[in-house]
């Protein structure tokens, strides 16, 4: 049986915007009306599909067990995501405490999507703009692209890559898979 190649990705601040409330420590869009999709993402998120990736989501929500975002304002995002781009799941932990093996930097939400959708994870992608992601994409063997926008918070120690954009990403990815196909042939 051959494994697919996945690119996991977190939410926030990777394919939509974030929206930073320091009274609250929040960068999450609370509804629909708050959320907007970053620039060229639905474009990286097509090119990403051409070369015939799975598209996996897999977010922190901790808001919700906090009080301040509604589940059902999550799932309103994500069941737009899901309308207006070509994801094809949406993994979310919706608890605050770091030791819930499915919150970020823990990866069970991506070992549980490569158990359902046959992934090599090996070669397979994470992207993130937060060393918890990064930390969760090395503890599962993908290679690691970080978005670096300078936010004063620990950064990750050791991505493979580091972009400004989730279409930066797209284009490197492109390169590596265009690199190994010459190898290949």
């Amino acid at each position: 049986m051959i494994k697919k190649q996945a690119v996991f990705l977190d939410r926030d601040g990777v394919i939509n915007k974030c929206i930073f409330d320091e009274k609250i420590n929040s960068n999450s869009p609370r509804n629909l009306n708050e959320f907007r999709i970053l620039p060229k993402v639905k474009d990286a998120l097509i090119y990403l599909k051409e070369m015939n990736f799975l598209l996996i989501v897999v977010t922190n929500q901790p808001d919700v067990s906090r009080g301040i975002i509604l589940k059902s304002d999550v799932e309103k995002i994500h069941e737009y995501m899901q309308k207006n781009l070509p994801i094809n799941d949406i993994y979310v932990c919706y608890d605050s405490n770091d030791n819930n093996p499915y919150r970020k930097p823990n990866n069970m939400m991506i070992i549980d999507a490569a158990k359902k959708w046959e992934i090599d994870l090996s070669n397979s992608y994470l992207v993130g703009d937060r060393k918890k992601d990064i930390d969760a994409g090395i503890k599962s063997g993908c290679k690691t692209f970080f978005i670096d926008y300078n936010y004063k918070e620990d950064k990750p120690k050791d991505p493979n890559y580091v972009v400004k954009s989730l279409f930066e990403a797209t284009e490197v990815i492109r390169k590596l898979k265009n690199e190994n196909k010459q190898f290949k042939n």
